[in-house]
């Protein structure tokens, strides 16, 4: 029998062939979080504060249906679960059903939901995107901008960069089509509390689908620290995506706000074939000079492209001269005359 106190997330997982992933939260008790897309700061408020409001089930047993497949795990501590498993026969290119239900003690369903797991078609390239000051704006080095950011906005009046979108359009079709998009992989300090919030701000900016990874979840009590822990995870989560997807050349997104410039760069050392750009948005002035000097050396040394970048149409310019969007679009005001 189905408890109605228990909940399942599932996210968008990925994998490469007989190679897949899957992952989300059990928990005892959640809070509805269903958005009210308000202009009223107390409405906004009062959402962000129900998405810390969890009671995680710690060491459930979980299992996942995968068409005819059936696998088992539990959660950790924190109600997290992860499953990787090899597919019985070829997984063909796209989006995957899987279903998650959370067991008792009697291997009785208490709770279930489905997800999706996204395998790429033979494309050339993948991309790993930080999220924060990279896509959204946010003042991540600031916890007051940070928090005031989150607090007094829905996820659809949060902005995102200008021509961000544009520019990750035209990533995501590069040497491919609609049919055959490129993956995208939104890796981030932030936690998964704000999953849905994060997946709405994207979808209603028309930013590529793709696999988020986030940081472990917090509780009300630690709201005040929201994205600012991770980093060492956030480095471990990019090299696992790396691993799975061994056909795939890879092109990172990050900003030189807090540390993704040394995180791009130490996984340049560990896998430099891999490699094919790395774009850094300039967000802090005053470690331009520092960000700049550590790119020179990663393309010094092992021969891969990156661009320091102040806007997104100068990341387009440098992404069309070498080779990875066919065209530049039309400027806006040329485009009115």
């Amino acid at each position: 029998m189905m408890n109605k106190s228990v909940s399942v997330k599932v996210y968008h997982g990925y994998g490469h062939k007989h190679n897949l992933v899957a992952y989300g939260h059990v928990f005892q008790s959640k809070a509805k979080t269903k958005q009210v897309y308000s202009d009223n700061i107390f409405v906004n408020i009062r959402y962000l504060l129900r998405l810390f409001r969890l009671k995680p089930y710690p060491h459930a047993r979980v299992r996942l249906k995968f068409y005819s497949q059936t696998v088992y795990s539990n959660t950790a501590y924190d109600g997290f679960f992860k499953f990787e498993w090899k597919a019985e026969g070829d997984v063909v290119a796209g989006w995957h059903g899987v279903k998650v239900e959370a067991l008792d003690e009697n291997n009785d369903v208490l709770a279930s939901n489905e997800g999706l797991v996204y395998v790429p078609h033979v494309t050339q390239y993948a991309f790993i995107s930080d999220i924060d000051d990279t896509v959204m704006i946010s003042h991540s080095a600031t916890i007051g901008r940070r928090l005031r950011e989150l607090f007094i906005k829905n996820p659809r009046t949060r902005k995102t960069f200008p021509e961000a979108q544009l520019h990750y359009k035209m990533l995501s079709l590069s040497h491919t089509n609609a049919q055959q998009p490129n993956p995208f992989f939104y890796v981030s300090s932030s936690e998964w509390n704000l999953y849905d919030y994060l997946l709405e701000t994207f979808r209603f900016n028309r930013l590529p689908e793709g696999a988020f990874l986030l940081n472990q979840i917090k509780q009300l009590k630690d709201l005040i620290k929201t994205g600012k822990t991770g980093h060492e995870g956030k480095l471990m989560r990019v090299m696992r995506i790396i691993d799975a997807f061994p056909n795939q050349k890879f092109v990172f997104f990050g900003d030189n706000s807090q540390r993704d410039p040394v995180i791009y760069a130490t996984i340049a050392k560990k896998y430099p074939e891999k490699i094919t750009a790395i774009y850094i948005r300039n967000i802090r002035k005053s470690k331009e000079a520092e960000t700049k000097k550590l790119l020179g050396e990663v393309k010094a040394e092992y021969q891969i492209e990156t661009c320091l970048f102040n806007d997104s149409q100068e990341a387009m310019v440098h992404s069309n001269q070498i080779g990875l969007i066919a065209e530049l679009p039309v400027p806006a005001e040329r485009k009115s005359k």
